[in-house]
Formats: C-alpha cells, sequence, structure tokens
C-alpha cells in the first residue's frame, strides 16, 4: 500500500485530538528540555566571548571611572609606562570602549541605543614582565586606590570565575534537561501506544487487507516528530529571550565588568536553534518508533 500526505495529514490530526492530554504534555515537557538545552549552549557561548578581552597576554586591567579627570587618566599613564614590571600597556578611552561594544553587540541594536560613549570606563590592558601570580596581584594592587580608579580586574580570576560560572550552570541546565527529555520520550511514547490501542481494531483490519507495517507505522511516527518539533518550535523563541535577557543585565554598565564581555550573536543563535529543531525531531521520532515497534511485535 502506497501512504499518501492526505492520509497521514488526517490520521495524524485525529490521534493529536484523541489524546489532547498527553500530547500537550509531551509538548511542554519538550519545550522545557530543549530551553534548558539552548540556555545552556548559548550560555557557554557568551562567556567565551566575554575572555576575549584577555587574549594577547593580558594579564590584568584598571578600569577607570567613566567620569576620570584627564589628569587622573594621564597619571596612572605614566605610573604604568614608568613601572619596570609592565611589559606594555595598551589604553582604550570611552569612544575605542563603545566601539568594542558595538562590535560585541552589532545583533542587539536596542542594546547598542542604550549606551553612550560618556558612560562606559576608559582602561588600561596591561601585560607585565613578570608572569608570576603574586608578582601580578601585587602590581595591579599598587592601582586599586589611586584617583580615578574605578576596579582592577585580574585575567586569572575574571577567566576562573567565568569558566565557574559558565560549568556549574551548564551542569545544572544539562543535568535537568536530560532528565525532562527522557520523559519526554516517555510520554511520547505512552501518547503513541494510547492511540495505537484506541485504533487497534483499525490496525488488526490494515493488517488483513495487506497493508505493511510501514504503511502503519508511519501515521504514528509522523505524530510523534510533530510533538518534538511543536516543542522545539516553542523552545526556541523562549531561549532567544531568556538570552537577551542575560545579556543586558550582565553588560549593564553598572554591574560588574567582568561580566559586559557577555554576548550570542545571532550566528550563533542561529545554530542552536538548528540544534533545538534537530534534537526536537529526534526524541518525538525515537518514542513514537519504539511505541509503535512495540505495539506491532506484540
Amino acid at each position: 500500500m502506497a501512504l499518501k500526505v492526505d492520509y497521514v495529514a488526517r490520521e495524524v490530526g485525529s490521534n493529536l485530538r484523541r489524546n489532547v492530554t498527553l500530547t500537550l504534555a509531551s509538548v511542554i515537557t519538550v519545550f522545557v528540555s530543549l530551553a534548558l538545552v539552548g540556555v545552556a549552549f548559548l550560555t557557554r557561548t557568551g562567556v567565551q566571548n566575554a575572555t576575549q578581552r584577555w587574549q594577547g597576554g593580558v594579564e590584568f586591567i584598571v578600569f577607570m571611572q567613566p567620569a576620570a579627570s584627564e589628569d587622573q587618566i594621564s597619571a596612572v599613564q605614566e605610573a604604568l609606562d614608568e613601572s619596570p614590571q609592565v611589559d606594555s600597556v595598551d589604553f582604550i578611552d570611552q569612544q575605542e570602549a563603545y566601539e568594542e561594544f558595538t562590535d560585541l553587540f552589532a545583533d542587539s541594536p536596542e542594546m547598542i541605543q542604550s549606551v553612550t560613549p560618556e558612560i562606559l570606563p576608559p582602561s588600561f590592558r596591561v601585560e607585565p614582565t613578570d608572569k608570576d601570580v603574586d608578582v601580578i596581584r601585587a602590581l595591579g594592587s599598587e592601582f586599586e586606590s589611586k584617583p580615578g580608579v574605578k576596579q582592577v580586574v585580574f585575567a586569572a580570576e575574571a577567566i576562573r570565575t567565568l569558566q565557574d560560572f559558565s560549568r556549574l550552570l551548564s551542569l545544572g541546565l544539562f543535568s535537568g534537561a536530560l532528565v525532562l527529555l527522557g520523559a519526554a520520550v516517555l510520554l511520547i511514547l505512552n501518547a503513541i501506544r494510547m492511540a495505537m490501542f484506541a485504533r487497534r481494531r483499525e490496525i488488526e483490519v490494515m493488517k488483513l487487507v495487506g497493508a505493511t507495517n510501514w504503511f502503519i507505522r508511519v501515521p504514528f511516527m509522523v505524530e510523534g516528530l510533530v510533538q518534538g518539533l511543536v516543542g522545539a518550535l516553542l523552545a526556541i523563541p523562549a531561549v532567544i529571550g531568556i538570552i537577551n535577557f542575560i545579556e543586558s543585565k550582565l553588560t549593564d554598565t553598572e554591574t560588574i565588568n567582568l561580566f559586559q564581555g557577555f554576548a550570542v550573536h545571532s550566528s550563533e543563535q542561529f545554530g542552536v536553534a538548528i540544534l533545538l529543531l534537530v534534537v526536537g525531531c529526534l526524541v518525538g521520532v525515537i518514542g513514537s518508533f519504539v511505541a509503535v515497534t512495540r505495539f506491532l511485535d506484540v
């Protein structure tokens, strides 16, 4: 027997309406689990982007107050230039900081509009001659109390904090997602089994008139695929909304500078969206395939 698209569509629609409660439970579970997966992936990506400022041997950054005077900035610059423990210094003024910010958040025009160069702190990115942690700490600490200095952030501490934050959050989210994905497979499996049980007489008749197992399987497998796909389609905008919210909070100019490089680009969001669609479809197909195979083997 050949399958027709309209036949499959009718069968899938009928089964979904017949098991509304289980269908909703399956879709919601897939949605929540994939949302956790998406947030975990994009959070790790954002943290990786936040560490870019530490490339090139920069060991600590001296952030000035946004309103620091030229004399205060010059005094810090002079102290760094004259220190024998400093190998190189890169001064980032407010305009350059703003340009970095706009490059980083090129995909978020609303965030760029909320920031002006005047509210961003100028900074000195310092590469010491000695890479010993204690020496770097002692050198950086000399500038913490200088007039006009807002904060000194050390690379080792910054990167470790960012990585720990990413690791713990990802572990929690992936663990929760794994449990929920397992639950989603079981819910879809039970929904398909109930749909097949309700139509067991029709299935027996179809087998008697020569229908193959695959002819019977496909509509039910498409039903599972639809449940997984809908859950994924709901998860994608939720994930993007959550990540945009996290970005807006972590990159606020009043928060610790450590997280101000946290950003997720649209291409990275698109990649995770494709991943969620694939995983959602796989969850639906796996659950329905197991259910159909077990039922037809009985």
